[in-house]
């Protein structure tokens, strides 16, 4: 089984992401999910769903979790989840670019995933001076 993929980002930003990725994919290569914090959200109660979640997309690999923030609400919340047992790796600033070249390299380890994600992330960075 491959790894697993949770975005937890604040409202409106993950589910958008893997609907994007989804559109332009067609099909996610790997279990994937959207957990979204509320923005008065409280981590403590949160964490009951958020491991549901992280164990719906772990198909025995682990899981690698992506925020939107490092520091805010969902990477606190993503950083409690790696502390409950199943094998967790964590990035922050999710973007579109990342999430897409991570399910281009479905085939990797949870070691390696979190390298390909911050790079597809750096150079989909683009300057556009036209």
């Amino acid at each position: 089984m491959p790894v697993g993929v949770l975005l937890i980002t604040h409202e409106g930003i993950g589910s958008a992401l893997v609907a994007v990725a989804t559109r332009l994919l067609r099909q996610l290569p790997l279990r994937t999910e959207a957990f979204e914090v509320p923005f008065d959200g409280d981590p403590e109660a949160l964490l009951p769903q958020a491991s549901a979640a992280l164990r719906r997309v772990d198909g025995g690999q682990g899981v690698l979790v992506l925020t939107d923030l490092y520091g805010a609400t969902p990477s606190n919340l993503a950083a409690r989840l790696a502390r409950l047992g199943t094998p967790v790796r964590r990035v922050s600033a999710v973007n579109l670019p990342m999430l897409l070249r991570v399910m281009n390299y479905a085939e990797l380890e949870l070691d390696e995933l979190p390298a390909v994600a911050a790079a597809g992330a750096r150079n989909g960075v683009i300057p556009d001076d036209a």
